[in-house]
């Protein structure tokens, strides 16, 4: 929610750059690929239930992969896969990142829940979960190095939401 000042100082930095959160987030995609596996032998699916999981996994994998997509592009020459800034990144405040703060990773969490939802998957919607659990202290320990890095973020931070615009 904005306004929230969650504090990301005390989460480890995991490497010089925040290298150890993208081997996180990186295992955790692969593992949900891996326990979604068996869920592809129940495709297509035999129920109306399954049916309407499939479509909402369609539409969720479309949408996270539109939000991947538009914050990407929003970044530019900015983009990094490490959590801290590199050293000219300018911060980017417009497009996705003027609603939420954290679109690549909302996209991420998006893509994660609606393919664990098109394969019907229980085990991918739990590790779907725990990714965006991850991507959670992810984003607040990047937050941490971008208040020491930019002064107009902790502004920025309080008129925008993480990942929810109004939500959170």
């Amino acid at each position: 929610m904005p306004g929230r000042d969650d504090s990301g100082e005390r989460l480890p930095a995991l490497g010089s750059r925040g290298q150890g959160w993208v081997i996180g987030q990186m295992l955790l995609i692969f593992l949900e690929g891996i326990v979604s596996y068996p869920a592809f032998g129940a495709l297509p699916p035999s129920s109306l239930l399954g049916w309407l999981s499939f479509a909402a996994g369609v539409v969720l994998v479309a949408a996270g992969g539109w939000l991947v997509y538009r914050g990407i592009d929003a970044l530019g020459p900015n983009l990094t896969a490490m959590p801290a800034p590199t050293s000219g990144a300018e911060l980017v405040v417009t497009g996705p990142y003027g609603r939420i703060r954290h679109p690549i990773y909302a996209g991420v969490v998006l893509l994660a829940v609606g393919w664990a939802s098109l394969v019907v998957s229980p085990p991918a919607l739990v590790v779907a979960l725990l990714l965006a659990a991850w991507l959670d202290l992810k984003s607040r320990r990047e937050e941490a190095w971008l208040v020491e890095r930019y002064p107009g973020y902790g502004a920025y931070r309080a008129r925008t939401a993480r990942f929810l615009p109004g939500v959170y």
